[in-house]
Parts: C-alpha cells; structure tokens; sequence
C-alpha cells in the first residue's frame, strides 16, 4: 500500500469499531506493524475498500474493514469496522496450510 499520512475519523467509523472493542490506538498500532492487505470487492459498491489483518501493538490479532479517503493532498487510511479475531481465525493465519 502507498504511504498515508494519517487516519480519518469520525464518530460514525469511531463507534463501529468501538463497539467489538477495537481501539483507536489498537487500530493504529496494527498499521504501525506488519499488516495483511487484500481487496474488498463485495462491499466496494461506491469505494474500493480494503481488508486487513494485523497486531496490535500488545499483540492481538485485528481483521478489519477499511478504505482510503484523500483529503487535500493527503492519503488517510479510513476504518470502517474491527474486531479481534478468534483463536480458530488466528490459526488459520499463521498455518494456512494446516486448516
């Protein structure tokens, strides 16, 4: 993914992922790290929008929805929903050849 400069929040994406949860500093950290990036293209009727799986900085896994917005010149990465993931998913991501 092409560099962003930041996050784009509001109280509609703030709550959606709030509510399984998922901070704002644990989705932050997850883009600070290593991060699995795929398209979304069933729910992308009106915006690409992306999947991803990645740590929080304490270490949980977090599968979340996301799209990026552009404001001015600036990329921002826009949350759109997160939750950590479960065990039986986090084994499926580390050992895909296994499940």
């Amino acid at each position: 993914m092409n560099a962003v400069a930041g996050f784009d929040w509001d109280a509609g994406n703030l709550q959606k992922c709030l509510k399984h949860g998922v901070t704002v500093a644990d989705i932050e950290s997850v883009f600070a790290g290593q991060v699995m990036v795929s398209p979304d293209p069933a729910h992308s009727a009106f915006e690409d929008r992306f999947k991803a799986i990645g740590k929080t900085a304490n270490g949980r896994y977090v599968f979340l929805i996301f799209t990026l917005r552009g404001h001015s010149s600036e990329r921002l990465i826009r949350p759109i929903s997160a939750r950590f993931m479960h065990q039986k998913e986090i084994a499926h991501y580390e050992n895909p050849a296994q499940t």
